[in-house]
């Protein structure tokens, strides 16, 4: 951790949310993995009252009105509990974001508040049977009668799905223009006529209630648009934001958790009479490990601040943070499991458990491939902007002035 960055009130919450972390029973965490908890609406219970949930929101609905930087710190001590408690803690931030940003003070007061206490249980509807990263091809359809929408089409991969009270939920309202310009966003309750179904047996990540949601005419108020009718793209832009940051801050509690287990049994293990740390091919596994989470966690706090101060580059640092935090869990994992040998890949240590529940973060919220694509859309074109700015980098050379070399075309 960076502690020496931190301010205070900062540390304070930190020590608050592991706290509440070491309150978690095991027991909860294995009966998520093994399936036989759909939704653990305790855990969100117990959070909401110790007030750690949407710490960014304002204080007027039951927020804490911090930073991103407070919730990452948050994030990360949550992580250790693996993906599924992770998600189900980032839901409450990431709809919270939307209802925050652009929904009415009616909606904010009937959703935002109840769900910051933990009282209300939600799941974002974004990804469609057709598509995952093809958001904009959305097939979901609202179609406005009088005071209401009639929504058809269906949702998949839904976590939350299982415990959720209402669903944020992406649908097409102009199929005649660009469908950038023909999404509406709704705050759909399932008691609206929403069926829920739970099918999906998950490689890690389980418990988290994850499954498919079905409309079939069913009639949402129009009250119930968030922001105006087509401002989907505008919304869903923004929603990036804390979909990525969350699973960013998620990823390095998660990394950090398998490479403390690995570190402390590289210790105790011990083959041809020496603990196992002192042979290099092991404890230069633990220096790379903490060397690139480290900059991994570097990397999520500065596009934390970005975000908080409004960066014009913060797009592309919120990018690069979702792909180089997950990417790093992953590979810190792997190497958790290496130092350990056989035993990293039973149950009897969690670090089976921690590989499965990463493998999902670079899927999810969009694809590190996704990311890269976003990333290099945003470099060059920061570059080429800025192309005036500066020293003439070219020219620090010895032959650059020979401009018949210099052939573009």
């Amino acid at each position: 951790m960076f502690e020496f960055n931190f301010t205070e009130e900062e540390k304070k919450l930190r020590d608050e949310v592991k706290d509440f972390v070491k309150s978690v029973p095991r027991d909860l965490l294995i009966k998520m993995d093994r399936d036989e908890v759909k939704y653990p609406k305790e855990f969100l219970k117990e959070a909401g009252k110790r007030n750690l949930l949407g710490l960014r929101f304002p204080q007027k609905w039951g927020g804490r009105g911090l930073p991103w930087t407070g919730e990452i710190i948050a994030l990360e001590e949550i992580g250790v509990l693996g993906n599924a408690l992770a998600c189900l803690y980032s839901l409450v931030s990431i709809v919270g974001e939307a209802i925050d940003k652009f929904g009415t003070e009616e909606q904010k007061e009937k959703y935002l508040r109840p769900m910051l206490k933990g009282e209300l249980y939600t799941a974002e509807a974004l990804t469609e049977p057709r598509g995952g990263s093809d958001f904009f091809g959305a097939t979901t359809v609202a179609e406005k009668k009088g005071d209401y929408y009639i929504l058809n089409g269906q949702k998949r991969f839904i976590v939350g799905a299982e415990g959720a009270d209402f669903f944020l939920v992406y649908v097409k309202t102009n199929p005649n223009v660009d469908p950038k310009m023909g999404l509406s966003v709704f705050i759909v309750e399932r008691d609206m006529g929403v069926k829920v179904e739970y099918l999906y047996d998950l490689m890690g990540t389980r418990g988290g209630g994850t499954g498919r949601i079905l409309f079939r005419n069913v009639k949402v108020p129009a009250k119930n648009l968030v922001g105006k009718e087509n401002m989907g793209a505008l919304i869903f832009n923004q929603m990036m934001i804390p979909e990525r940051m969350t699973s960013a801050g998620g990823a390095i509690g998660l990394g950090r958790a398998a490479l403390e287990i690995a570190t402390r049994y590289s210790s105790r293990r011990k083959a041809f009479d020496r603990p196992i740390k002192k042979f290099q091919g092991v404890s230069f596994r633990v220096a790379d490990s903490i060397s690139v989470l480290d900059a991994a966690r570097a990397l999520v706090y500065f596009a934390a601040r970005a975000v908080d101060v409004n960066s014009p580059n913060r797009r592309r640092m919120v990018s690069e943070a979702k792909k180089v935090a997950t990417d790093t869990a992953w590979e810190v994992i792997n190497h958790a499991m290496q130092i350990m040998g056989g035993i990293g890949y039973t149950t009897v240590y969690p670090i089976e458990k921690y590989l499965r529940d990463a493998r999902l973060t670079m899927i999810w919220t969009g694809t590190n491939e996704i990311m890269n694509l976003l990333i290099q859309h945003e470099y060059y074109r920061e570059v080429l902007e800025n192309e005036k700015v500066g020293r003439d980098l070219e020219k620090d050379a010895s032959s650059a002035d020979e401009s018949d070399e210099k052939v573009f075309e």
